[in-house]
């Protein structure tokens, strides 16, 4: 089986494992005892803490730890929301966030807020004219993904920031799949808050961390102990933080040199379907791209049977973001793409490089891929004659 769906989740790097392990059994304890248990496992959250808020050029206190990119997404833009109300009702955000974003938009609107859905062009990507004329006095927060999680599409992330940088509004970012591929300086960027998740990068499921600058007013969503500087409450995961930390020194270390390699897989399956006369399309902009992510779309096919026949030939993509993976809904953003009249929506497929895969079997799976389309494209001939 050939994995091109690192968007969705990448396998746990040996490294990060070899880090969690011992801790199971040597470091126990809760953060907030104040024996030697507790002061060791507050040290290793500390370092960790540490170690990812120097990753976006952030400081230690403004980096709260949480569950992963949807806690994350909630607590930054429910509590930002609800902590600001005071000041005025009104939320940007674009027509193809993830839905951890949306649904959230959808809660915060029945609670009396106004949300402005931001279009994008066939690339993919907002228009600051547009993002300008949307603000208001009333703006209290805008929100947009630094790197589309079904094409990979990068949003103008510098220059969102330094239009808001004179506005009362705050700026979060969706960060988590770019956190791993793209250097990160909030500060310079002008972000208030950014989102991440250790599972984009070969770290441990159920953490990530949200980034919240030390002048943004936050109210917490969750209620009980006073942990994480009383924004997100609970037990902390230690073992997860340290191994999200080291997760996050592979990817920094080795960033440039997977960006290159990323960008290599991409040109081979599109030149291994060329050569094999396959027809396709890509969804959005490669050159306005994030390098491991490419969404494609097929003509005349179907993405329920795409998805089955390629997982049959022992090739693992997928449809759309892993929250709607196996639904046979039209992606919202290939929607907001190209409209809800076009093919695209019904025939494309994300495929998504990471560490499972290499030259060899990119161009493996781009054979079978060329070869499922080929028999189904046949078959679809047979019938209509």
């Amino acid at each position: 089986m050939i994995y091109l769906d690192h968007a969705a989740t990448t396998p746990v790097h040996q490294e990060v494992l070899d880090e969690m392990y011992p801790l199971f059994i040597e470091s126990f304890g809760n953060p907030s005892s104040l024996h030697q248990y507790g002061r060791n496992a507050r040290h290793l959250m500390d370092s960790a803490r540490n170690y990812l808020a120097r990753t976006i050029n952030a400081n230690e206190h403004e980096i709260v730890m949480t569950s992963g990119g949807t806690e994350s997404n909630n607590l930054a833009v429910s509590g930002t929301a609800l902590a600001n109300e005071h000041k005025g009702n009104h939320i940007i955000t674009t027509a193809q966030e993830h839905h951890a974003i949306l649904h959230i938009m959808q809660f915060l609107i029945s609670r009396g807020f106004h949300v402005t859905y931001l279009p994008v062009d066939k690339s993919g990507l907002i228009s600051i004219r547009d993002l300008e004329r949307s603000l208001t006095n009333e703006t209290i927060l805008v929100s947009i993904m630094t790197a589309n999680n079904e094409t990979g599409a990068l949003q103008p992330i510098k220059e969102i920031g330094e239009l808001l940088q004179d506005h009362q509004a705050y700026f979060h970012t969706d960060a988590v799949q770019a956190y791993s591929m793209l250097k990160i300086d909030v500060k310079m960027l002008g972000i208030d808050l950014l989102t991440t998740s250790a599972h984009k990068l070969n770290g441990p499921k159920g953490v990530g961390f949200l980034y919240v600058d030390e002048e943004v007013e936050i109210q917490p969503i969750h209620f009980g102990g006073e942990q994480e500087r009383k924004k997100r409450p609970g037990t902390e995961n230690v073992v997860g933080a340290v191994g999200f930390q080291k997760a996050a020194e592979i990817a920094q270390l080795n960033m440039e040199k997977n960006n290159e390699k990323y960008r290599n897989y991409k040109n081979i399956l599109i030149d291994t379907l060329k050569a094999n006369k396959i027809k396709h399309l890509i969804n959005g902009d490669l050159d306005q791209s994030i390098a491991s992510i490419i969404s494609l779309s097929f003509p005349g096919m179907k993405i329920e049977t795409l998805l089955t026949a390629f997982d049959i030939e022992g090739v693992a993509a997928s449809s759309a973001s892993a929250c709607t993976a196996g639904s046979i809904e039209p992606s919202h953003v290939l929607i907001a793409m190209y409209g809800r009249q076009n093919d695209r929506i019904l025939n494309s497929v994300r495929f998504s490089f990471g560490s499972m895969n290499t030259e060899e079997n990119v161009k493996e799976a781009a054979l079978k891929i060329s070869k499922v389309i080929n028999r189904l494209t046949k078959k679809v001939r047979d019938n209509d004659e």
